[in-house]
């Protein structure tokens, strides 16, 4: 890399599935679900270098995951074919999020790569077409790519915006990496649960259907779960190995994670309604480019160089925007990491 070479640098934001219920499985084998997707302000960052690139690349290695199986260069792939453009990036990832927790870092990479990329390349796509081309990557990528919380319906992809408070999060992640496909895939995985309603979320219903599957294939997940149930109201996110509870301050979810074994990593990290990835694009490329994919927040700041932290909001009920309905198809106690750290 020369030393004039313009780095553009974007956010990629962690998740949470508050809940995640399996209705049944489709005729193609795909799980029909629903689920409430938050960010939270712990997260990953991407630079890209364009100017005077014709290939896609990445930068460094990325610990088990060969470059042609990243999500971030499989995105810079699909987005150029369907473009028809012959431009070219190198792609750096500082990864944060631990593989197979649910915390969706894959996911986020990808619609991270197709929206920086529609702004550096100049490609004026519109945000469906973006959440499209994510769908094709993976079901979590258009939550990303729209970047606000939503309640998730069909496969994950059907996404009504939702304005949720914004609690702070103990986060717990034991030493394991879980498959998605795997916990699909298995024969006891509850896949008959009644459709709910915004409503009935409100009022305190919902689960992790694969929470059951999960800790019984890794204990060590169970043992995650019941150590933090003992503090707050912990729950599965997605289908990771990543574990949760919600608490009013960051004191106290600082507090719920005294003691914890040294075996595993920790986090306390803010939920967002709005993703710094929204924020960033509306600014667009440096030089005034602006990605039209995607829309301002007004709330979110971008990833600083150290610890991120957000501005928020806590209303006292779900808001909705039923314009914006789509249809398509250890504690961390490194603070110089940039990872939230009590």
């Amino acid at each position: 890399m020369s030393a004039d070479a313009k780095i553009e640098r974007w956010p990629a934001p962690g998740k949470l599935n508050l809940f995640l219920h399996v209705l049944g499985r489709r005729a193609d084998g795909y799980h029909r679900l629903q689920s409430v997707f938050q960010f939270i302000d712990l997260g990953e960052r991407l630079d890209f270098e364009v100017e005077g690139r014709d290939r896609i690349e990445r930068a460094g290695d990325v610990r088990g995951v060969r470059a042609e199986q990243d999500l971030a260069v499989r995105a810079a792939r699909l987005l150029r074919a369907r473009a028809g453009v012959r431009a070219g990036v190198r792609i750096s990832v500082e990864k944060r999020l631990p593989f197979g927790a649910g915390l969706g870092g894959g996911s986020s990479d990808a619609a991270t790569t197709l929206v920086a990329l529609n702004a550096l390349w100049g490609l004026g796509l519109g945000t469906d077409e973006l959440a499209g081309l994510g769908l094709e990557l993976g079901a979590d990528v258009p939550v990303f790519v729209r970047g606000r919380a939503a309640w998730a319906e069909g496969v994950g992809e059907a996404l009504l915006p939702v304005e949720l408070p914004e609690p702070w999060y103990a986060l717990v992640v034991p030493p394991v990496s879980v498959r998605t496909a795997e916990i699909f895939a298995a024969p006891e995985l509850t896949r008959d649960t009644a459709p709910i309603t915004i409503r009935d979320f409100l009022a305190g219903l919902g689960r992790n259907d694969c929470e059951a599957v999960v800790t019984r294939r890794y204990p060590a997940v169970g043992r995650a779960l019941a150590w933090l149930a003992r503090r707050g109201a912990a729950r599965l996110t997605g289908t990771g190995g990543g574990v949760f509870a919600a608490f009013d301050s960051e004191s106290a979810a600082c507090e719920a994670l005294a003691g914890l074994p040294g075996a595993w990593r920790g986090w306390v990290a803010r939920g967002m309604n709005r993703s710094p990835l929204l924020e960033r694009a509306a600014a667009g490329a440096r030089g005034g480019r602006r990605a039209i994919g995607a829309s301002p927040s007004g709330k979110a700041l971008g990833f600083g160089p150290s610890i991120p932290r957000f501005e928020s909001w806590r209303p006292s009920q779900i808001l909705i925007d039923p314009g914006s309905v789509t249809e398509l198809g250890a504690v961390v106690r490194r603070p110089s990491t940039g990872e939230p750290s009590c």
